[in-house]
């Protein structure tokens, strides 16, 4: 495979979890999922939480532990609720129940585990927990009858920008049966994670892995679809980080001043590298204000989700000529 990163491949980075000792009063007390799970929420509002990796509250992040810990399916809390649990399982719940409050990583690194639309993907501290509204718009809002791609057979190229651990190539590749996909990550680390996840997965004869910084590895390929989730944060934003986002690596957050210096350079490339009829798609987080300002003359199409308003936008290869997509001069 072309770009193959399994030279860069380091081993897991597994958190380790509190031991808990033999006579810890909650090994007793509690005895049911619904006993840990509520010890759980009651914990996680006590410590005051940040969320936002997979859950926005303590009682969606408190489900997900105790499921994901429990190798449950974690869409489905209630038949299990009055199960009894074995030791080994109260430990394990507790253990990473008082690691989430001590260590304030985000769930999906203390379990290896984050879901985008149903589909499992690895993470661990060298990736950002995938979350991208793109990967949620693939299913609902971008492709189908009526929809800014109507016809996902015809995709028969895709480029994933800044891909990270590799989720939203790979939910691609679902979504575009024909498609080609080269997925472009400038960290070593981010991409071996992206390269186990491609494997478990079964894609590795679709999706090629690419290292470097944007459209460098690429060179002069063209593609019908770009999806670009870049990092958007703004230096004042990224300073201000509680600890759960200051956790991911640095560099997947840092937009620079403003947060948009990597989707101006996007902005930028992207014409050299879409098909006459290709199409971009990118995640900008709060930028959409200060985009619509630099950039008054591109026809930006903002495609929103069930949790998100205005933070992607779509614009075809025909939108970007030159002169829409130079910034407006300030001053």
């Amino acid at each position: 495979m072309a770009g193959d990163p399994g030279h860069f491949f380091l081993a897991p980075r597994m958190i380790d979890l509190p031991a808990i000792a033999a006579d810890d009063e909650r090994l007793a007390v509690f005895a049911t999922v619904r006993d840990l799970f509520r010890y759980a929420v009651s914990r996680f509002n006590a410590a005051a939480l940040a969320y936002g990796h997979g859950a926005t509250n303590a009682v969606d992040e408190a489900a997900f532990i105790v499921l994901e810990g429990l190798n449950l399916p974690i869409d489905a809390l209630d038949p299990f609720l009055d199960a009894r649990l074995t030791r080994a399982e109260r430990e394990r719940l507790i253990a990473l129940i008082d690691a989430r409050v001590a260590t304030r990583k985000p769930a999906a690194y203390l379990l290896n585990k984050a879901y985008i639309q149903g589909e499992p993907f690895y993470v661990d501290e060298r990736v950002i927990v995938p979350r991208s509204f793109i990967g949620e718009l693939l299913f609902h809002g971008l492709v189908g009858p009526g929809a800014p791609i109507d016809e996902p057979e015809a995709v028969e190229t895709a480029l994933d920008l800044c891909a990270g651990g590799g989720s939203l190539a790979i939910l691609a590749a679902r979504v575009f049966p024909n498609a080609a996909i080269d997925a472009v990550e400038l960290s070593p680390d981010a991409l071996a994670v992206a390269r186990r996840n491609v494997e478990d997965h079964g894609l590795v004869d679709r999706v090629a892995l690419r290292q470097g910084d944007l459209f460098a590895p690429v060179k002069t390929r063209r593609y019908d679809l770009i999806l670009a989730n870049p990092p958007y944060v703004d230096a004042e934003s990224l300073a201000a980080f509680p600890p759960e986002y200051a956790a991911e690596p640095r560099m997947a957050h840092a937009g620079g001043e403003d947060g948009l210096d990597l989707v101006r350079r996007i902005l930028a490339a992207a014409p050299d590298h879409l098909t006459p009829a290709g199409v971009l798609v990118c995640e900008v987080g709060q930028g959409r204000d200060r985009l619509l300002q630099d950039y008054p003359d591109l026809p930006f199409v903002w495609l929103d989700t069930e949790e998100s308003t205005g933070e992607v936008f779509l614009l075809r290869a025909a939108d970007l000529s030159a002169p829409k997509r130079r910034p407006k001069k300030k001053g």
